[in-house]
């Protein structure tokens, strides 16, 4: 699979290998051997060493961002994997569209996938064309996956703190006042109860144990 430099117009185009380095296993030289075993004659490298792929961005990439700078439309962008394109498949899949735009094409060292937005070959269209809407797929999933996962989390911690905080009272604050004033004022349970529309229970809690009603209270105003 020899890609030899070409004419563009005037304009020579090239084959670059871009390479992150981000653990002692991948290293330079091993992705460049990959590549080259791959058949790809490489005319440079670019690499990006002790930078996250999970984290950061290709643009926010020093070597990164210099691809976007240097390559022209009919050059070969050659990576041992999409995923040296970005963060996750969301981001991936926006670089290669970003790059095909541009007349770039994308090739992986893996697989041999070829992503070229000016090739006309049915073939290759069809099988560009799923690779990318099953990228942009994946990357759906993955971020409802996240969002799901998020609202699970966020569900259990307000559960936990419900059961810190202890029952919800079943009654409010000017519920709680008419029944302490009624209480001061030597009306009965039962008139109490129909007057604030609480249950006869409840009236005895809050006459019963009116500093418990009141730190209930307090606790689940002050998480509202």
């Amino acid at each position: 699979m020899r890609t030899p430099p070409h004419r563009t117009g005037a304009a020579v185009s090239q084959t670059i290998l871009y390479a992150r380095v981000s653990t002692a296993e991948q290293t330079l030289a091993h992705q460049r051997k990959q590549a080259e075993a791959a058949g790809f004659v490489v005319d440079e490298v670019v690499a990006d060493e002790g930078v996250s792929g999970l984290t950061t961005a290709l643009r926010d990439r020093p070597q990164g961002r210099r691809l976007f700078d240097m390559l022209r439309r009919g050059d070969v962008l050659v990576v041992r994997w999409v995923d040296r394109l970005g963060r996750n498949y969301a981001d991936v899949t926006e670089t290669i569209r970003e790059f095909m735009r541009r007349g770039v094409i994308v090739r992986t060292v893996i697989n041999s996938l070829t992503f070229d937005g000016a090739t006309t070959d049915p073939m290759q269209q069809a099988v560009r064309d799923a690779l990318i809407a099953f990228m942009a797929a994946t990357a759906q999933a993955q971020a409802e996956a996240t969002k799901e996962a998020q609202r699970a989390g966020i569900d259990h911690a307000k559960a936990r703190e419900d059961a810190y905080r202890g029952r919800k009272p079943s009654f409010t604050r000017g519920q709680f006042d008419a029944v302490r004033g009624s209480l001061g004022q030597g009306l009965g349970v039962s008139e109490i109860a129909a007057a604030t529309g609480l249950s006869r229970q409840t009236v005895y809690r809050i006459r019963d144990n009116a500093v418990e009603a009141e730190a209930a209270l307090a606790r689940w105003s002050t998480a509202a």
